[in-house]
Parts: C-alpha cells; sequence; structure tokens
C-alpha cells in the first residue's frame, strides 16, 4: 500500500472515531437534559420528550416540530459521508471529468495534466455550471427553512425541485423510460417519475454523451497518429514507435487550435 493511501486510511479512521465520539457526547447530554425536564416539566420549548433506558431521546419543539440537535448532527454527518457521491452523481462532474480524461488519453500525455489539476478542474467547472441551482436551492429552500417559514419536509421538497429540474434536462428519454420500465413505474408528467429513479438514467445519459464527446475528440488525433505511421513505414523506420513521433505533432495542434478553449467551451455549453 502507498503512502498517500495509508495516509487516507489513517485520516479516514480518525475521523470515523472524531464523529462516533461526538455523536454519542451529544447523546448523552440530550439523554440527561430530557431526563431532567421529564422529571420537572419545565423543559424548555418542548413539548413532547421520549426517553428510554439505553435509547436515544428525540426532542420536538413546540411550535416548529424541528429534530433535536442529536439528531441534526447526526443527519449532517450522514450528508457529509454522501457528499462526494452527490457531487459526481447529481451534478455535471461525471461528464465533465470522463470528457478531461479523453482529451488527455487522445493527445498521449500520460501524466499531463495530472489527475489533480483535471479533479481540480472539473470541480470549479461544476461549481460554475451548477451555481444557478446551488441559488435557488438556497432561496427556496435553505434561507426559509432558517427564516422558520417553511418546515423541514417542505425545506426538502423545495430542495429537491432544482436537482430535479436540471437532471430533467440532462436525461434522454430512453433511459428514463428504460428505468421506468424496471421499476414498473408509468408517469404521464415528469413530476410523477420518483427520484429513485431519475437518478440512474441521469447517470446513464451523462455517462452516454460523455463518451460520444470523448469519440468526437479522439479522431483527429487518431488521423494524426494514422498519418505518422505511414509515413514511418513508406520510409521502412518500422521500429520506431509512431507514438514517439505523433505526440509532439498532436501537442503543437491542440495548442494553435487552442484546444483547451474549444473543449471546456463546448463542453459548459452541452449543459445549457
Amino acid at each position: 500500500m502507498s503512502k498517500k493511501k495509508k495516509t487516507y486510511c489513517i485520516f479516514s479512521m480518525v475521523f470515523a472515531t472524531i464523529a462516533v465520539t461526538l455523536c454519542v457526547f451529544f447523546a448523552a447530554t440530550s439523554t440527561v437534559h430530557a431526563s431532567q425536564y421529564g422529571a420537572t416539566q419545565n423543559a424548555p420549548n418542548a413539548s413532547d420528550v421520549v426517553t428510554g433506558e439505553g435509547g436515544v431521546s428525540l426532542n420536538f419543539d413546540s411550535d416548529s416540530g424541528t429534530l433535536s440537535s442529536t439528531v441534526r448532527i447526526l443527519l449532517v454527518l450522514t450528508v457529509l459521508a454522501l457528499a462526494p457521491s452527490i457531487l459526481i452523481m447529481l451534478t455535471s462532474f461525471t461528464r465533465i471529468i470522463i470528457v478531461l480524461h479523453f482529451v488527455r488519453s487522445a493527445i498521449g500525455t500520460q501524466t499531463s495534466p495530472p489527475n489533480q489539476i483535471l479533479i481540480g478542474l472539473a470541480l470549479f467547472l461544476t461549481l460554475f455550471i451548477m451555481w444557478p441551482t446551488f441559488n435557488t436551492i438556497n432561496e427556496k429552500a435553505i434561507q426559509p427553512l432558517d427564516r422558520g417559514e417553511i418546515t423541514q419536509d417542505e425545506a426538502l421538497t423545495a430542495g429537491l425541485e432544482p436537482i430535479r429540474n436540471f437532471m430533467y434536462g440532462q436525461t434522454q428519454e430512453k433511459d428514463l423510460n428504460l428505468f421506468c420500465e424496471i421499476a414498473d413505474v408509468t408517469y404521464e408528467d415528469y413530476d410523477d417519475v420518483p427520484f429513485v429513479v431519475l437518478v440512474p438514467s441521469f447517470i446513464i445519459s451523462e455517462l452516454r454523451t460523455a463518451f460520444i464527446i470523448g469519440v468526437l475528440i479522439y479522431i483527429p488525433f487518431i488521423v494524426i497518429d494514422m498519418v505518422v505511421a505511414s509515413v514511418l513505414m513508406s520510409m521502412g523506420m518500422m521500429m520506431l514507435p509512431p507514438t514517439t513521433i505523433s505526440l509532439p505533432f498532436k501537442i503543437l495542434l491542440f495548442v494553435l487550435a487552442d484546444g483547451w478553449n474549444l473543449v471546456v467551451g463546448g463542453l459548459v455549453k452541452t449543459f445549457y
């Protein structure tokens, strides 16, 4: 196991230990306070306290009906654990990172740009593309919930709606029909499609679109490889690898054509 993998594993174990310790601590603190409030019946802003021996208590505010701080911490930790999957699967990140890897493979440079650069570029492009969606979620779900104007269920519904609209615009109908057929779901409007059916349909559509773009990127570089290989064969240099000669020409073509501008600009425009 490499040093980076060992460091990542150690960091993950330390983070998990700290998270579990905090959850246990807050759960124990909440149980103690709930037991005291139940004994004195003077619990502030609490209308219902559910306690049990060795269990975790759930406190609900008298008016808003929101969850206690312990359960909120558990939910936040769960969302943080699933954040990478949510970022990759429910946004434009999948298409962008696949296309960027196709570009690097087509040029023929093995480690240039490095993976860190490609992932960083994909993250910032994802933020740029998803910014209107994130703003809508903030205005319709997060801020009203923070002001107490809507409940948590209403905030969740309002927050998922912009994500659904984004995925609908990028999902092909045949992929949606495929998973609806597998799940035995019929729909007349897109709003009738369950979220668990929409997500895999969106992912399959993103993979198909990314591979189509990758094929189009590969074509000019394959032409250069074929021309160089034919010239070398005609000159009798069969022992000389064609990629060694074609690599500078492919890089030169990419630079002269302003390849990064064309690739990134065309890739971002596919989402609009």
